[in-house]
């Protein structure tokens, strides 16, 4: 199955959805990232249906035509089996920066796409989700693989016989194999030259570089074949044309510097990857990838030893070092032990985060814009600790705005500085009074309330709290601008949210809290409603993925019915002790009851995976579900 790279970059598992809605899992046989491709194996025996798949068949992209019409197949927003119609706008589009140069574009941070590509460009409808679906002419021929959207209703799609043979590379070696000599190209448009291709720039230590080459020289001829690029949709082939030399090859090159001709013979190298594989190292808070030669250079490093920290997660250890480590972070030695590989990474967490018990602190020693730096992390997180709560005092079962002068002015009565009420909260003592919202109270037990401003918001509450729970309190209100007395029976204070007991789990990545009598108010619910509220989730997390947002309230976990906090963690810690394949969570949102799917991985050390996607959008037929 072929699709973009960027859907499937850093998953781990993978499940696609057949057009009779039968879903398969698959394996990942190879990424391209150069051109934006990938692709996936099926897991074909876990079919149940054993009818043979129906088959896209590739077209030939070269025979497409400016006003051609296309169709848009995939998922837009999640929308499964959607199909889009347009027409073709251009067969050898190119995104030309400034003197008509070709941009490089990134899929990610220094990942670059689009080299050997010219993009058919279209107008049939793409939204995120329908990246890596095809595009079929009117005879149900793939054409291209639809790739991004450029807004306004355009859209781009990598042509089918590039895809085509990138397919088969990557079936056949799990890569695609390219030549290299380390130049980027700029046609001559506009430069005053009548022939020849303008080298725009050239690593150092590339071959073209030891070959002689430099930039600002005019290439006329390659192997013999005169060449001549004048605009930039050009490019692409010419790089293609070099790259798909056999690597080790050798190519001799005519160019002109100064007006003034010259030769050089050039030794193609293998065409490195951008980026380095990827590890998350999750009891520690961090994501780290290997260093290639081009990361290196980017990033202006001596060598490719190490690994560069790619992501550290808010709240975990790395994050709460002191100093804390960073993006673009450089990671040398972990207690001593030296880190000049993912692979000792990997290896030093796997024995470290095995050993009995764990050390209280990791040294961990780190570059950062060439300067080395030690800091300390936990391996074993403190127990979190719930937050305080304050001593019951009296309370109204009211909610108030200060009313200051103008605003008093304006609602018809200047005597009505004081404190609006906006909520009278029911099952409360003040529900019972004869309070109404509306009422603008201007004294408590004959003292007045004058508020001067916003930061008296909380005067009211303040000086309820001084007095005894169980006490009448003498409210002096305007209600319609007529004066009135209100006596109120004082309550306890209820717990608020930011007081309420909370819980953090590390293996759903999942922060819940206790229910409180706020909560139930704002979001309407009975009394009988019992459950713990979804305080913070992780996006990339095993609760994130499956779909559980913050606000949820989760009341039974499989078959374990959540009333409370120590329900709850029991429940956790029952789950986490039988580690099933798939556990259920049921939670309320608003008013409705939802059952979301959470598939964990059980694995003891995280730091073999790959890195999970941050909050990745893409839902066509790939799920990536880590």
């Amino acid at each position: 199955m072929l699709t973009n790279q960027h859907v499937t970059s850093g998953g781990r598992k993978f499940k696609c959805t057949l057009a009779n809605e039968e879903e398969v899992g698959a394996v990942l046989v190879g990424e391209d990232p150069l051109t934006d491709l990938a692709v996936l194996k099926l897991n074909l025996q876990e079919r149940k249906d054993k009818e043979l798949l129906v088959v896209a068949s590739f077209g030939d992209s070269d025979d497409l035509e400016i006003g051609d019409y296309v169709m848009a197949m995939g998922s837009p927003f999640a929308l499964s089996r959607s199909v889009t119609l347009g027409i073709v706008s251009n067969t050898q589009r190119v995104f030309a920066g400034s003197m008509a140069g070709v941009d490089e574009m990134e899929l990610d941070d220094g990942q670059r796409t689009g080299l050997f590509t010219q993009w058919i460009q279209h107008d049939a409808a793409i939204n995120p989700g329908n990246s890596g679906g095809p595009l079929v002419n009117l005879a149900g021929e793939v054409v291209g693989v639809n790739e991004l959207g450029g807004g306004s209703g355009l859209g781009f799609a990598i042509p089918s016989n590039l895809a085509r043979k990138v397919a088969e590379e990557l079936i056949k070696h799990g890569e695609v194999p390219r030549s290299w000599v380390g130049v980027s190209l700029k046609p001559i448009e506009k430069t005053g030259l009548e022939k020849g291709v303008l080298v725009n720039s050239v690593g150092r230590h590339e071959p073209a570089w030891q070959a002689g080459i430099r930039a600002g020289d005019v290439i006329v001829a390659i192997d013999g074949r005169p060449v001549t690029v004048r605009f930039p949709e050009e490019v692409p082939p010419l790089m293609k044309q070099i790259a798909d030399y056999p690597i080790g090859s050798t190519v001799h090159v005519k160019y002109e510097r100064d007006g003034k001709p010259a030769e050089a013979t050039i030794k193609t190298a293998r065409l490195k990857k951008d980026r380095g594989k990827e590890a998350a190292f999750r009891l520690w808070g961090l994501t780290g990838m290997e260093i290639t030669e081009k990361m290196a250079v980017d990033n202006h490093l001596d060598s490719t030893e190490g690994v560069m920290i790619s992501g550290v997660r808010e709240g975990g250890p790395a994050g709460l070092a002191e100093p804390a480590l960073a993006d673009g972070d450089v990671l040398k030695a972990v207690d001593g032990q030296p880190v000049r590989s993912l692979d000792d990474l990997v290896t030093l967490y796997d024995k470290i985060m095995h050993a009995e018990p764990l050390p209280k602190f990791l040294l961990i020693q780190f570059d950062r814009n060439g300067k080395n730096y030690a800091t300390l992390i936990k391996p074993k997180q403190d127990k979190d600790e719930d937050p305080p709560r304050e001593v019951p005092k009296a309370w109204i079962g009211i909610d108030t705005q200060p009313v200051l002068k103008d605003l008093a002015e304006k609602l018809g009565d200047p005597r009505g500085i004081g404190f609006r009420i906006t909520r009278i909260y029911p099952r409360t003592l003040a529900a019972k009074s004869q309070l109404k919202v509306g009422d603008i109270v201007v004294g408590l037990n004959g003292e007045p309330l004058k508020p001067r401003g916003m930061q008296d918001a909380g005067l009211l509450a303040r000086q309820v709290r001084r007095l005894k729970i169980g006490d009448s309190a003498h409210l002096s209100v305007l209600r319609d601008g007529r004066p009135q007395d209100v006596v109120v029976e004082l309550e306890r204070t209820r717990i608020t949210p930011d007081e309420a007991l909370h819980d953090q789990n590390r293996d759903f990545e999942l922060s819940v809290r206790e229910l409180t009598f706020f909560d139930r108010d704002e979001n309407r619910w009975d009394e009988d409603v019992q459950g713990v509220i979804v305080s913070q989730v992780e996006p990339a997390g095993w609760a994130g993925l499956a779909g559980i947002r913050t606000g949820d309230l989760i009341q039974q976990i499989d078959t374990y019915e959540i009333k409370d906090i120590d329900t709850y963690r029991r429940a956790i810690e029952t789950i986490s002790k039988k580690q099933p394949e798939r556990v259920v969570f049921v939670v309320l949102r608003d008013q409705r009851t939802q059952f979301q799917y959470v598939e964990p991985d059980w694995k003891p050390i995280a730091g073999t995976e790959m890195a999970r996607i941050k909050d990745r959008k893409e839902t066509n037929q790939v799920k990536t579900k880590e």
